[in-house]
């Protein structure tokens, strides 16, 4: 109980009012419960960078399929929004790394990585049920 008290007010003091911690255009790896926290506080972009088989076999909860491994996948960055924070992810945390950098170089400003990916997200899910 005492840890849960500590994790939320450490959420709450890097989190505090509504505002989305700025990373200076570079990539923050993040856990399950902070991507959770982001989802909720702003206008977040939750972008899946596995291809449109993995996706098709499941997938985060509002999340948009833009596969990395594609051809098309400049073209489908530039549907997002440069000011709005993203989290990204993929099966396993190599790709969406890989990802993370493309979106820098792009000039977007708050990028999120789920830490270990789709894999990870959907065994803690379970974990948790």
């Amino acid at each position: 109980m005492i840890n849960r008290f500590l994790f939320l007010a450490s959420l709450i003091f890097v989190f505090g009012c509504n505002k989305i911690p700025e990373n200076n255009g570079q990539t923050k790896v993040i856990s399950q419960e902070e991507m959770q926290t982001l989802l909720q506080l702003d206008d977040v972009q939750l972008v899946d960078v596995r291809t449109p088989k993995e996706f098709s076999d499941g997938y985060i909860e509002n999340a948009i399929n833009i596969d990395f491994l594609s051809p098309d996948f400049n073209k489908g960055i530039q549907r997002l929004d440069k000011e709005k924070p993203v989290i990204v992810y993929c099966r396993s945390g190599k790709r969406s790394g890989k990802c993370s950098k493309v979106l820098v170089e792009a000039g977007f400003k708050k990028i999120y990585d789920l830490e270990g990916g789709f894999s990870k997200w959907k065994q803690e899910e379970v974990t948790k049920n």
